[in-house]
């Protein structure tokens, strides 16, 4: 495969919890001299057309993805999809109850919240786009609005973190369960930044060697959230499982500090992840 430039294989826009829409979002891809971005906002496949309709006549490389919600025990773990056929019947009903338990539990995380803050659910919908998957992010937008904090980070440091008192779980099928329904739609599933809390924090090898069994193509290693020590064992969990490695940004725009291309994937994997998946095309702009 010929270098197109970078490649970012995990970027948000305001479909999820992004600050720039899909268009917005593809032209900063190209202003950042991108050659392959992929659009992955949380449980939604909203923005691909625009997305590609953006890249249309501007030479970058965009492939359909998605971050899927799953929990393993009383922790969230994340699955990058790519490739996949969006109006697959499981995966349209299961994101569909993942965004709604999002949004009902962002109402009443506002809730609690409200008891102590002057916030409402206005405040939180006002953060938003139309359509949006609405979550803890745009509370966090409320609360800069608001003044109570000074940035997104801010807010979950302080008032949305999980010990402060107002934090609460969501639905969302197992890290197992997701990978076999993105395979099952023609995807190619990758383990999101699974060591943001260092090497003994890393998802159990028994785990990792089921989802590998399930169809598990890679993990995430390179992202600004994993530790050093995370990332060596990451490492070593995808030479014994014959795991691709990425690296990706995770940009949210202005919402986070991560910036495009930031940590990138190299061109042999990515070859091996278009070879893989099958539900769905990359564009070519």
């Amino acid at each position: 495969m010929p270098d197109r430039g970078p490649i970012d294989l995990h970027t948000h826009s305001s479909v999820s919890d992004g600050t720039e829409t899909p268009t917005q979002l593809i032209r900063a891809a190209v202003t950042a001299g991108l050659g392959v971005v992929a659009l992955t906002d949380h449980d939604s496949t909203a923005g691909w057309q625009e997305a590609c309709a953006a890249a249309s006549g501007t030479g970058l490389m965009v492939i359909p993805g998605m971050e899927l919600s799953t929990n393993q025990g009383p922790a969230s773990a994340h699955m990058l999809a790519y490739l996949f056929n969006p109006a697959n019947a499981a995966i349209v009903t299961e994101t569909a109850r993942i965004r709604d338990g999002r949004l009902h539990r962002a109402e009443r995380i506002v809730q609690r919240i409200g008891a102590d803050y002057d916030i409402s659910w206005d405040d939180v919908l006002a953060q938003s786009t139309d359509g949006a998957t609405l979550g803890r992010p745009h509370i966090a937008d409320a609360l800069v609005e608001k003044g109570y904090v000074p940035n997104r980070s801010a807010a979950f440091e302080t008032i949305l973190h999980w010990r402060s008192g107002y934090y609460e779980k969501y639905y969302a099928p197992s890290p197992l369960e997701g990978v076999r329904m993105i395979v099952a739609a023609g995807g190619v599933p990758v383990l999101a930044h699974p060591a943001t809390h260092g090497r003994y924090r890393v998802m159990e090898e028994r785990v990792i060697e089921e989802l590998v069994d399930a169809g598990l193509f890679g993990l995430e290693v390179g992202h600004r959230d994993n530790t050093e020590d995370g990332k060596e064992r990451l490492i070593e969990l995808a030479a014994k499982y014959g795991l691709s490695v990425t690296g990706s940004s995770d940009y949210h725009g202005v919402g986070k500090p991560n910036r495009l291309a930031e940590n990138t994937t190299s061109p042999e994997v990515l070859e091996k992840l278009l070879a893989a998946g099958t539900g769905s095309q990359p564009f070519y702009g």
